[in-house]
């Protein structure tokens, strides 16, 4: 096998025409300069330099060898100077795919850190659902991905072994229940969803309508899902207008506000953990490593959502 060293030898050999001034070319000694040419000879297995009294020249294999050490050698160190800035945080490149409510609150926070921080470093962004990035991650489709699990439930509702996974949580997420203003249940300091056993509601994303499925079937009833979106934006439109009440989650309220929406702690209460996953080898890439930390910074500095709806008219929303 020819390996780097003994191609810089060889460039050396042609470019100062002896053994010694080689070595010294190189910093080496004129003995070990003579060693690695009988390696490499031995492993070609022709001769590469024809010795002339206290000069040297290649022979033809020789000639090769040298005419190609100079781009081979160029490219390797090309590919070490990009590998040295990688570990070094001088550049970079990390694929984040994040759910939408951690899009709008999570990720903008953490990538401004990033930035601010390691400037070369180039982080794409994609929104995803957890379960389509989780798949993306486990193809090598992504690097880092922001998911979500309700309580009692795993991120990967099951669905796959999640041993290749390094999951990192990030934050406990509370969810409330959207009424409009002005329904009986408004005013109360927490809601009982058995109460709104007979209300038409609006469900989200296919996880967090299988969590309202879960939520209602154990206060004894199935809901009427009368509308279905995952835009928060429009869930908020739909129950202001008094068309249904809803299942939100706290990061969503400290983003999106409607002066005719009232948020209400739930009975019984219930969260999801929001977390960020990747895998045991690229959450040792540096730049992987350091979007991760941005993640865990921007959620420690995500605001705590009040308790009760009532005493500060900023969470109507």
């Amino acid at each position: 096998m020819i390996d780097a060293a003994g191609l810089r030898v060889m460039r050396a050999i042609a470019q100062e025409g002896s053994f010694t001034a080689a070595a010294a070319a190189l910093g080496y000694t004129q003995p070990a300069i003579s060693q690695m040419v009988r390696r490499l000879e031995q492993r070609t297995g022709t001769v590469l330099v024809e010795r002339a009294g206290r000069s040297v020249r290649l022979t033809e294999a020789g000639e090769v060898l040298a005419r190609h050490a100079e781009p081979v050698l160029a490219a390797l160190d090309a590919a070490e100077e990009e590998v040295a800035a990688i570990a070094g945080l001088r550049s970079g490149r990390v694929r984040l795919m994040a759910f939408p409510s951690a899009s709008a609150t999570l990720v903008p926070r953490a990538l401004a850190l990033v930035k601010q921080r390691f400037p070369d470093v180039s982080i794409s962004f994609t929104e995803a659902e957890p379960r389509e990035s989780l798949a993306a991650l486990r193809a090598g489709e992504c690097d880092l991905a922001v998911a979500f699990a309700y309580e009692g439930t795993d991120v990967a509702r099951g669905e796959e072994d999640l041993d290749p996974f390094v999951i990192t949580p990030l934050l406990e997420d509370d969810v409330r229940l959207a009424v409009p203003r002005g329904h009986t249940v408004a005013d109360r300091a927490t809601a009982r969803l058995a109460d709104l056993a007979d209300e038409p509601w609006i469900a989200g994303c296919p996880r967090c309508r299988g969590h309202l499925l879960e939520l209602a079937d154990a206060a004894g009833f199935r809901p009427q899902v009368a509308y279905e979106t995952e835009d928060y934006v429009a869930v908020m439109g739909l129950v202001a207008e008094g068309l249904g009440v809803a299942l939100i989650p706290d990061l969503i309220l400290r983003t999106v506000h409607h002066a005719d929406v009232v948020a209400l702690p739930i009975e019984p209460a219930s969260r999801r953990t929001i977390m960020a996953i990747t895998t045991p080898d690229l959450s040792r890439v540096p730049a992987v490593s350091a979007t991760l930390d941005a993640l865990t910074e921007s959620a420690k500095g995500q605001s705590t959502a009040p308790t009760t709806h009532m005493p500060d008219p900023a969470w109507s929303i």
